[in-house]
């Protein structure tokens, strides 16, 4: 292999080309005219593309090639951004920046970057009048199936058991090898989709010799690839399973909000949607069946419905590709997810069955306080991590001060006696979290449930 040259220094990201052959996308890049970065994403027994699914099919996979390119283009941060056809229409063009700037947030603030003005990818001058830029794509009239993504923890199930209790036709899908995933996604009991990503080993070697690097927004990426997914095998619903709190900015930076989850937040769900409504097919729907809720309605759903994965579900990423015969295996009791899992857990499952899911008690440790700190904002942010609100937080741990089982271990101690006394305002009681907003995408079809998940 050729020397590599700093991407740091290149003038512009290309995005040169893809294509689709026998179950196998590749998604090729390059830092000027350095060698190129292939990226390739694996459909399992992919059946033959319909000729009338081929347009829907080759939309979506251009829009898969310019957003998995974030995973890319990070690594040198180039003035210029080059896609193939040279220009992209206004409603491409805006959600691409939208997601490269707001998904590339915390790896700004990370490393101490300004992306403002960074990110332009190119656009063609068409008249305002143009009639193609407000064509809306056709039909592809597909079966009512539905593919859901599993991640491992508690929100992807209550999605799953409440599109079981309406009759939905789903199939539990995931993208990467994760051992974890396949295990949780193998006791839904539901028809599996294992999606395969090999990032381009080139991008390990820049990320060797000091290239940028840290977060990127995954969630868009996996939708991007779903989306294929979903033309090729024959679904008219992609369902996620995140909250309302996604869409809450984790701290402001340079004068903005950053917010670790911008691609699983409102916002985007609502871009994201929109474009293949206009791009694929206009009867592919995309939405979060839990964007109404909060976290905590979230958790006690999965409490009250969830109790067939306890000993297999998992949050925790320290662990996430560990698989192991004890519950200890799958929690840490050290991560943010596992400090914020515990704690919304603790008001709905009876304590000694939530210490055996941990295998421990996390709120009676006081080496723990400062992960606690955090989640509830005190004298801290909260984590770059799926967590949910700091109010959330404080309402749990107000509502186990209450409890006797639960009112003398030391962290919950310590929240009532030490630091709810400085909160300018009390925490809200658990119920005013159960209230769900009225904003949401979900499709009339699947209002049952919605009902389901508010019933928990």
């Amino acid at each position: 292999m050729t020397a590599l040259a700093d991407p740091r220094g290149a003038q512009a990201f290309r995005c040169v080309r893809c294509g689709y052959a026998e179950g196998v996308a590749e998604l090729v890049y390059a830092f000027d005219a350095g060698p190129e970065l292939v990226e390739r994403i694996r459909f399992p027994d992919a059946p033959a593309l319909p000729e009338m699914r081929k347009p829907a099919f080759d939309a979506a996979l251009h829009m898969l090639h310019l957003i998995a390119g974030v995973s890319y283009y990070k690594a040198g941060l180039p003035p210029r951004i080059e896609v193939a056809e040279d220009a992209l229409d206004d409603a491409t063009a805006d959600l691409l920046d939208a997601l490269y700037f707001n998904g590339l947030g915390e790896f700004a603030y990370r490393n101490g970057v300004d992306l403002r003005g960074r990110i332009a990818f190119p656009r063609r001058r068409a008249p305002a009048r143009d009639p193609l830029l407000h064509a809306r794509a056709g039909a592809l009239l597909q079966p009512h199936r539905t593919l859901v993504p599993i991640g491992g923890g508690k929100d992807s199930l209550v999605v799953v058991e409440a599109l079981k209790s309406v009759g939905a036709d789903a199939t539990a899908a995931w993208v990467g090898a994760s051992p974890l995933i396949a295990a949780v996604a193998a006791r839904t009991g539901l028809p599996r989709l294992n999606l395969g990503r090999e990032l381009s080993p080139t991008l390990f070697e820049y990320n060797r010799m000091g290239a940028w690097n840290g977060h990127i927004p995954v969630t868009a990426i996996n939708s991007a690839i779903l989306a294929c997914a979903a033309v090729l095998y024959g679904f008219d619903a992609i369902a996620f399973a995140n909250e309302r709190s996604a869409s809450a900015a984790t701290l402001e930076y340079a004068g903005r909000q950053v917010n670790h989850q911008w691609s699983k937040g409102w916002e985007f769900e609502q871009r994201f949607a929109a474009w293949l409504h206009t791009h694929v097919a206009s009867d592919l729907d995309y939405f979060s069946l839990l964007r109404p809720f909060s976290e905590l309605a979230v958790t006690r759903a999965f409490a009250q419905s969830g109790a067939s994965y306890f000993d297999v579900f998992s949050s925790c990423n320290r662990n996430f590709r560990i698989l192991g015969p004890k519950p200890a295996d799958r929690w840490c009791g050290q991560c943010p997810k596992c400090h914020f899992v515990f704690l919304a857990l603790a008001p709905f499952l009876p304590k000694p069955r939530l210490l055996q899911i941990f295998g421990g008690n996390l709120l009676d440790d006081e080496a723990q306080a400062a992960g606690f700190d955090a989640l509830i904002e005190y004298h801290d942010h909260k984590p770059f991590e799926c967590v949910g609100e700091a109010s959330e937080a404080r309402a749990a741990f107000a509502a186990l001060a209450a409890r006797p089982e639960w009112r003398e271990d030391a962290l919950v101690a310590r929240f009532h006696e030490d630091i709810a006394p400085q909160l300018a305002a009390a925490p809200d009681a658990l119920d005013a979290w159960f209230r769900p907003a009225p904003e949401h995408g979900v499709p009339a079809r699947f209002v049952g449930a919605l009902d389901a998940i508010r019933a928990a």
